[in-house]
């Protein structure tokens, strides 16, 4: 689940010792076997909630906690798996909508599994999707690889974000801003904020990809405008402004002594 951007000073980055980043290794595990069962979920007919509740199982039966419910806002979250359909970009509840064919559906989740967290999304196509939700697909997935690549290579983050942003921009789709990803560890929202885009406000709050860093990067990208809105009936759903598709995806990211390690793996 991504946090929205604040202008504020960073706090201290808590660096994960290489003990720390194993035990959240496990963690992530729990979310890649959650990413697992949703995909064999996707297809027309199924309701979102029955993927929510599936993913809510498999975390009891791993011992694991739920970290998206009862988060607070407005209202408090009230499903495991934020569930965002179409043009619904983030934070889309579980309901009785059943999935059709041609629609894309992200799935974002997370879990704490002793005392360490674990959080990646992705969007699935239902069924065939027509050729703008396919090439919004590939390159989503393409720019949160290109970021995990970067990171092995760029010492800060404001040079993976640029390129993730020129990326976007030059497939003629767009990224959202008012939503980016984050520290992780004891916490699902911990500092730094890492955004996927470049702007005065991101280089001030710059930070170096230093062995023990571990976070969620997750680029939201846009079909169309970079706008968003939130619904005034849930208090949560996020949708593009202009009713164009919308894709997520997250990975859980440590910087080790060998480079980046996807610890929320076979998404």
């Amino acid at each position: 689940m991504e946090k929205s951007l604040r202008v504020r000073e960073q706090r201290l980055i808590e660096l994960k010792t290489p003990r720390q980043i194993e035990a959240m290794r496990e963690a992530g595990r729990v979310v890649a076997l959650a990413h697992r069962l949703i995909r064999g979920m996707i297809e027309p007919g199924v309701r979102t909630r029955d993927i929510d509740a599936a993913v809510e199982k498999l975390f009891e039966e791993h011992d694991a906690e739920p970290l998206f419910k009862g988060v607070p806002g407005r209202v408090p979250y009230p499903a495991v798996t934020c569930i965002s359909v179409n043009d619904q970009v983030v934070h889309g509840i579980p309901g009785d909508r059943r999935l059709e064919a041609g629609d894309i559906v992200s799935v974002d989740t997370g879990c704490r599994l002793d005392g360490w967290c674990g959080d990646s999304a992705w969007t699935y196509p239902v069924g065939e999707v027509d050729e703008e939700k396919q090439r919004l697909l590939q390159v989503g997935q393409e720019n949160l690889e290109l970021a995990i690549r970067e990171l092995g290579r760029q010492s800060c983050w404001s040079d993976v974000a640029r390129l993730m942003e020129r990326a976007v921009k030059q497939s003629g789709f767009s990224v959202v801003r008012e939503f980016v990803g984050h520290g992780i560890g004891r916490e699902m929202h911990e500092d730094p904020q890492v955004p996927n885009f470049v702007s005065p406000q991101v280089l001030r709050q710059d930070f170096e990809l230093i062995p023990g860093l571990v976070i969620a990067v997750e680029p939201m990208v846009n079909a169309g405008t970079r706008h968003v809105q939130v619904s005034p009936v849930d208090h949560w759903t996020v949708a593009t402004r202009d009713g164009r598709p919308s894709v997520h995806f997250e990975h859980t990211i440590a910087m080790t002594a060998d480079g980046p390690l996807v610890l929320t793996e076979s998404c």
